[in-house]
């Protein structure tokens, strides 16, 4: 009998199963363990997968299941978590706020804990993580639209500073703007002594952007599939590369058209009893590539010629109505359509940007 005992003990441990949920802050992150339908232990530790590593190994020997939810610092928790043999999932955080908000008190313990239970219960949407490299591409390209929109402001700066004093800036960019710029203040020396310094500034700013430009094209040509990318018109490098980086593994698409859904350019639904129609785009995922797109569709549909036709355009036409395709006048909606079709690549499955 204590043999039988002993040998059902041993059975037990071996099927022991901890599920984890973490609440990620930058300073702390708070674990919640459950075990059997039952929390084990709890606690808070500093924000470092390595220090993470060494408390789940101590308390929860064998974890099923490590949640936690997008955030800052979920790509560097993810891989590091990953890396040291822990199952790690990163899921939805919109989804699971909604059930964290049902808890009456607010704490990033709590959090832990609701995160273990939707753990435990699998009633999850996990998230594909990027790689390092994909993110470090969408890091160039979110640096440099953000020193381009810095640029932007400090040239408005600059004009909103001189109308004041009766100086209109004509319409100019770079060289001609500068020129503009100095020009006016010839005859207003103690203006021109707050407006050179921002006039300085501005192109200091330019320089980096430029720079940052550099590496965004030389980034594109090392890629086959940015290169592909760059042959429909109204891609360019930018386009083509944040595309590359979001989608990564073409696998990763049950079929091209799912493209267009998972960046919200599809039409949403609402179905209740005899209530059935469609709204606008659902609007989800990346928006900044969502609008890189939207501009690409923009251009196939009003700047095509017969010189440079393109065959997503002929494909559109085929499925749309000839107003559709009008050069003059294009809406909103058939430009959001022919983005779609720019996603699908005119294809069924994702295999026509296969990396």
């Amino acid at each position: 009998m204590e043999k039988r005992a002993h040998a059902w003990n041993r059975a037990q441990a071996s099927n022991r199963e901890q599920y984890i949920g973490l609440d990620v802050s930058l300073k702390e992150t708070a674990i919640s363990i459950r075990e059997d339908g039952k929390r084990i232990w709890r606690g808070k530790c500093p924000s470092d997968p390595k220090l993470l590593v060494e408390m789940i190994r101590k308390h929860a020997p064998h974890a099923k299941r490590v949640v936690f939810e997008t955030g800052p610092l979920s790509t560097w928790f993810y891989h590091a978590l990953t890396a040291e043999g822990v199952p790690a999932i990163c899921i939805e955080a919109r989804h699971a706020q909604k059930i964290l908000n049902e808890t009456l008190n607010k704490t990033d313990a709590n959090d832990a804990d609701g995160l273990a239970h939707l753990a435990e219960a699998g009633f999850y949407k996990a998230v594909r993580v990027k790689s390092f490299d994909a993110m470090l591409i969408r890091t160039l390209v979110g640096a440099r639209n953000q020193i381009l929109g810095i640029s932007t402001q400090l040239s408005n700066q600059i004009r909103g500073l001189m109308k004041t004093f009766g100086l209109i800036v004509p319409k100019g960019i770079g060289r001609v703007f500068d020129s503009n710029v100095r020009e006016l203040l010839d005859e207003n020396v103690g203006l021109a002594r707050i407006i050179l310094p921002l006039l300085e500034a501005w192109h200091d700013i330019r320089t980096r952007a430029a720079d940052l430009g550099r590496q965004l094209l030389v980034a594109a040509r090392e890629s086959r599939a940015t290169r592909q990318l760059m042959t429909i018109p109204g891609v360019g490098a930018v386009t083509a590369a944040s595309y590359v980086a979001a989608i990564e593994d073409p696998e990763n698409f049950r079929t091209s058209r799912s493209v267009g859904a998972w960046l919200g350019l599809t039409t949403r639904r609402y179905q209740s009893g005899e209530v059935d129609y469609g709204g606008h785009i659902s609007r989800k995922g990346d928006n900044h590539l969502r609008g890189l797109l939207y501009e690409a569709a923009t251009v196939i549909l009003t700047r095509t010629s017969a010189r440079n036709e393109s065959s997503l355009r002929e494909q559109f036409c085929k499925t749309n109505s000839p107003r559709a395709c009008g050069i003059s006048r294009v809406s909103g909606s058939n430009r959001f359509k022919m983005a779609v079709v720019c996603t699908s690549g005119g294809k069924s499955t994702p295999g026509w940007i296969a990396v």
